[in-house]
């Protein structure tokens, strides 16, 4: 019979694993972790609770002792999928399309 504190305990540890990690990269070289755990550490780094209030693209992670890029800890997990490559370019300017109706009955100068 499995213990319910033990089970959270286990998963706590992955929630506050900064006092083991200092950056994604080292979550990701980590080879005593599966894929699977690595994945759980970045994507509560990642996770909105961690976000500094007046810099919502940084994450203060419990016990580190610096604040760490969003943007780094999205391409460690892009690089647990295979997908290592620069994330993809914003869209260019938005285009607003003419209305045909309303372009046809526009008035044309005299």
């Amino acid at each position: 019979m499995t213990n319910a504190n033990t089970n959270s305990g286990n998963l706590n540890s992955f929630f506050h694993s900064a006092a083991h990690y200092a950056s994604p990269d080292d979550v990701l070289n980590d080879m005593e972790l599966t894929v699977p755990e690595k994945r759980i550490i970045l994507s509560s780094w990642a996770s909105d609770m961690f976000a500094v209030e007046s810099c919502p693209a940084l994450r203060e992670i419990p016990g580190m002792g610096r604040t760490i890029r969003l943007a780094d800890i999205l391409a460690a997990l892009r690089k647990l999928d295979g997908d290592d490559d620069d994330p993809p370019r914003g869209g260019g300017v938005p285009m607003r399309l003419r209305r045909p109706l309303a372009a046809a009955f526009r008035r044309q100068p005299r």
